[in-house]
Formats: C-alpha cells, structure tokens, sequence
C-alpha cells in the first residue's frame, strides 16, 4: 500500500492552523473573533435560562440584545471610540499639571466664561419675566425695544461684569508670577471694566426713563440723564488716569534700571 502525501492540503493547514492560532493568541483579533460571539453566546444562555425558570418569552429577547451588542460594537470600531478611549487614558495617565499661575489663568478663564453665559441667561430671563407680555406685530416690538433692552440690561450686568473681572483678575495673577510689564495695564482694565457695571445701570435707566415719560426732555436738568452723563464722564477720567499712571509707572521703571 502506497500512501502520497500532498503538500498543498499540508500547507493549508498549516495556514489554517497559523490564522487559528493568530485569533485564539492575538487579543487584537480575539476580542472580534471569540469575544463578541462569547458576549451573544452569555446573553443567549442567560436569556434561555429565564426563559425556562422564571419568564416564558425571555429568549425572544436575544434579537434586541443582538441588535444592540452588534451595533455598539460596529459603532465602537468604526468611529474609533475605543482607540479615542485609550488616547484619553494614556493622556490623563501622562499629564503633567502646568505651573499654577498659568492652572489660576485657566480656572478664572472658564470662571468668567460660564458667569458671562450666566448673565446672557439672566438678562434674557428678566425679560420674560419683566417685559411679558411681549406683542404679536413688528410694530408692537418696535416700541417695546426700549422696555427689552432695560431689562435685558438690568438682568446681566452685574453677572457679566464679575465674569469679566475674574478673567482679567486670574489673568493678572499669572502676569504678576511672570513678572510681565502688562500687569499695570491689566489692571487698569480692571478698574475700566468695574466701573462699567454703573455705565450699564445708567444706560437702562436712561432707556427706560425716557420710554415711560415721553414728555421728558434730555438734558443736565433731568437727574437720569445727570447720572448717565456723570458716569460716562468718570468712566472716561478712570481710563485716562489709568494710561498715565502706567506711563508715568513704565518711565520710572526704564530710569531705575
């Protein structure tokens, strides 16, 4: 008896063996070859269990359940979610803080943002609450544009100077660390944008005085009108003491040295 050996059949399944052995020992290819059939396989046997014990029907179920183990797993993989994952971590796992004047920087930055979308919010709620109710024709919103506008005003002032100021104020800490020569005029702008909180209050009283009283007449002998002028006036003087204080204060900086 004369046995022939092939060596194609022999080289098959060697390959075969190989790709087998590639599935079963890479956990790259495991966790799409033996893992999510194992996952359908456990959710399979847990279902027919309840079916049989405790809930007649349970194992029609399974299609919902395969349905959705598969679609999470294709969406996983084909967006990346997982790799995006892994980069997450391994960043966290990696991070390193940066110096705390420039971490007070970051905070006081997204401080002030949310205070200022707060004020937004603020300002439009006050005018739900104090303009209602609102008119139906374009003509009817003319007119009460006025009335809006205070309200809004009135509603995010406060909110979106402090916001404002936090920025500059953390950015100022970090500027002070740094030594930086713009320190003075950061704060500056600090006192600019402080004051600005009575410029937004004297704005709406002067939209609002003169939309209720149609009979006032502008001018220095209305008190309204007076306050606004008055606080437009300071607010400028404030900004230009504050330029000349940081001139003067650079000059006397540039002569020491």
């Amino acid at each position: 008896i004369v046995i022939k050996h092939s060596e194609s059949i022999e080289e098959t399944a060697a390959v075969f063996t190989k790709y087998i052995r590639l599935l079963v020992d890479n956990p790259r290819y495991a966790r799409m070859a033996l893992g999510l059939p194992g996952i359908l396989v456990l959710i399979f046997g847990i279902l027919w269990a309840i079916d049989n014990f405790l809930y007649k029907g349970a194992i029609y179920y399974f299609g919902i359940a395969f349905v959705i183990v598969l679609g999470g797993f294709l969406l996983f993989k084909g967006f990346g979610i997982d790799r995006a994952t892994k980069d997450a971590y391994k960043w966290a796992k990696d991070y390193s803080a940066p110096p705390l004047p420039i971490q007070i920087s970051t905070y006081t930055i997204i401080a002030g943002i949310l205070c200022i979308a707060v004020s937004v919010y603020l300002g439009i709620a006050n005018v739900n609450i104090s303009a209602a109710p609102f008119p139906n024709d374009l003509g009817g919103w003319l007119g009460a544009t006025p009335k809006i506008a205070t309200f809004f005003i009135k509603g995010l002032d406060t909110l979106l100077v402090i916001g404002l100021n936090i920025i500059l104020i953390g950015r100022s800490i970090r500027l002070y660390f740094e030594k930086d020569s713009r320190l003075l005029r950061n704060a500056a702008l600090i006192v600019s944008v402080a004051w600005s909180y009575w410029v937004l209050e004297g704005t709406a009283n002067v939209i609002i005085h003169y939309y209720q009283d149609s009979s006032a007449v502008v001018g220095l002998n209305d008190e309204i009108f007076a306050s606004f002028l008055f606080t437009i006036i300071v607010g400028i003087l404030i900004g230009v003491a504050s330029v000349l204080l940081i001139y003067i204060m650079n000059r006397s900086a540039k002569k020491v040295l």
